[in-house]
């Protein structure tokens, strides 16, 4: 065991405070752009009203803070990947597309890890959907598993992969022990082959904004040097962020230096070189890993259904409740939120790992201030601060804060072409049949068409409006008037994806400085867990309670 040390000690809840206050009067200029919806560019003058400024020099002015982003020495450190240091780490990318895989590897590494330091073998996996997580936290870790979803049809689903895995699980660990790396590429590529053949590409939910995944036009056609580096200028704002609690002087674990070697090197302040020890992997880790492959038999994953809300009784679901973890992968809309206030409100709880999602789906207690509601758990805002702010985001917002800036920078995209489409047909709409709102939604029309006509001809009829009455010549006269201003609408989507971080963040520090303000948090933090090209919801809320 490696010697017991106490995790590092960072600025206090008054600080966050500083923080949040210096980003709501950055974002009460910025928000009505963000909550300008797309469909309404057109119809609604969006450009005009909300941007002083030619789409040209916007982004000149995109181009320019890239340059001088490049110019600037770079004191960004690089991701550490749970797992790395494995060299039996098993790869499950036949059971999961690349995408999961490295979450799922990333975020049970850490999971263990902390379960290792309170001698904890239960994990409770909330919205754990097909399963993935639970299975490998189970398989690879021998822990015991629950994995609550809602959904009768995941839980099945979960039960008949985790069958399959346990089935294969040594085939890979010993294959995995030859040629890790072939495996891995094999792998790969023939799950990328089976994709082809059978034309089912993985398709993102909206709740991670897969611009990848869409039939788009690149980013790089209007702003070729768009790169990486104008993404760590705007994401450093985000990093310096992560921040702990003032009471962690007395956390202290036998096993913290594999703790500290798990969390990125933005997660933790900088101190003396005394104070953070060299990575490496502990001798109790080695061991226990030693012991977890070879008693596989033993591991238990259990998928319940269960509708959990921030009240749920977790003794009502599980019988043998005892001294746990609590964690989610991709939480969506306010099971993130919910799964941080069971975590505060049940002394069981340990720990918790929470990486949410689908910010578009969160309750917002000061969104319809004027309506009257029962509700008295809100998704957001969580903490005192906003709460007395009354602040309040909006839907488009909280949806714009899912787009993926670094998907972006890496030439994957904006479908420019597409959103351009549905904001002309927005247009003709309103004049050709007088409808300003319509509450149906066009769907992916855009990557059925084989032109402009064709699309708005096909929208109209899933619509349920007579296409007959508009000629050919109507319908193109529309796009030969807004063509010309199409590059409003990229300039407009990348003004929205440079403000998507700062929204995400505002959403990340509420449920940090809600775990602050609880008596029982003895140090909790914002974990950049994954490669944000990969999964672009890439931050862990992380907090631990107070050993006994």
């Amino acid at each position: 065991m490696a010697a017991s040390c106490s995790l590092p000690v960072t600025p206090d809840l008054s600080t966050l405070h500083v923080k949040l206050q210096g980003l709501l009067q950055f974002l009460g200029e910025a928000l009505p752009i963000s909550n300008a919806h797309t469909v309404d560019f057109y119809t609604e003058s969006v450009w005009e009203k909300l941007v002083d400024l030619s789409p040209e020099t916007v982004l000149e002015v995109l181009k320019r803070s890239m340059e001088e982003a490049e110019a600037r020495p770079s004191d960004a450190r690089p991701l550490v990947e749970a797992g790395k240091e494995s060299g039996e780490n098993v790869k499950l990318d036949e059971f999961m597309n690349l995408k999961k895989s490295h979450e799922v590897q990333a975020m049970s590494e850490l999971i263990c890890s902390i379960a290792d330091y309170y001698g904890i073998k239960q994990i409770i996996d909330l919205g754990s959907g097909k399963g993935y997580l639970s299975s490998y936290l189970s398989l690879k870790y021998g822990l015991k598993v629950y994995g609550i979803d809602s959904s009768n049809t995941n839980t099945h689903g979960a039960q008949e992969r985790n069958r399959k895995l346990k089935k294969h699980w040594s085939v890979y660990h010993t294959r995995s022990k030859l040629d890790v790396n072939e495996l891995a590429l094999k792998m790969a590529k023939e799950k990328k082959m089976k994709d082809q053949i059978k034309n089912k590409g993985h398709i993102e939910g909206v709740c991670n904004n897969s611009p990848a995944n869409q039939d788009m036009m690149s980013a790089s056609e209007f702003l070729p040097d768009f790169s990486s580096s104008v993404v760590s200028h705007i994401r450093k704002q985000m990093e310096n962020l992560h921040v702990y609690s003032h009471r962690e002087e007395n956390l202290c674990f036998e096993n913290a230096f594999s703790l500290i070697d798990l969390l990125p090197i933005h997660a933790i302040e900088p101190t003396s070189s005394s104070q953070i020890p060299k990575r490496k992997m502990s001798e109790a880790n080695k061991e226990r890993r030693k012991k977890t492959s070879k008693s596989n038999e033993t591991c238990v994953y259990s998928p319940l259904t269960s509708f959990i809300t921030a009240d749920s009784e977790l003794r009502d679901i599980i019988k043998d409740l005892e001294d746990c973890l609590m964690v989610g992968l991709h939480t969506c809309g306010d099971l993130a939120p919910n799964t941080l206030r069971i975590f505060s409100s049940n002394s069981e709880i340990k720990g918790v790992c929470s990486v949410g999602c689908c910010y578009h789906l969160l309750s917002e207690e000061f969104e319809n201030a004027h309506k009257e509601c029962t509700q008295e758990k809100w998704g957001f805002p969580m903490c005192h601060y906003l709460k007395e702010e009354k602040w309040c985001c909006g839907r488009n917002a909280r949806m714009s804060a899912c787009l993926a800036l670094e998907r972006v920078a890496v030439g994957q995209g904006l479908p420019t072409e597409s959103l351009f489409y549905r904001a002309v047909l927005q247009d003709i709409i309103k004049d050709c049949y007088g409808i300003t709102k319509c509450d149906q939604h066009v769907g992916k029309i855009y990557s059925k068409s084989s032109s402009f006509l064709d699309y708005v001809r096909k929208s109209l009829r899933k619509l349920g409006l007579d296409e007959s009455k508009l000629p050919e010549k109507i319908i193109m006269d529309y796009y030969e008037k807004y063509k010309p201003r199409m590059n409003e609408l990229e300039a407009f989507n990348m003004l929205k994806v440079v403000l998507a971080p700062c929204i995400e963040t505002l959403i990340l520090l509420d449920r940090l400085c809600y775990l602050k303000e609880q008596e029982d948090t003895a140090w909790s933090a914002l974990v950049k867990l994954f490669d944000p090209v990969k999964s672009p919801r890439c931050y862990a809320v992380i907090a631990l309670k107070q050993q006994h």
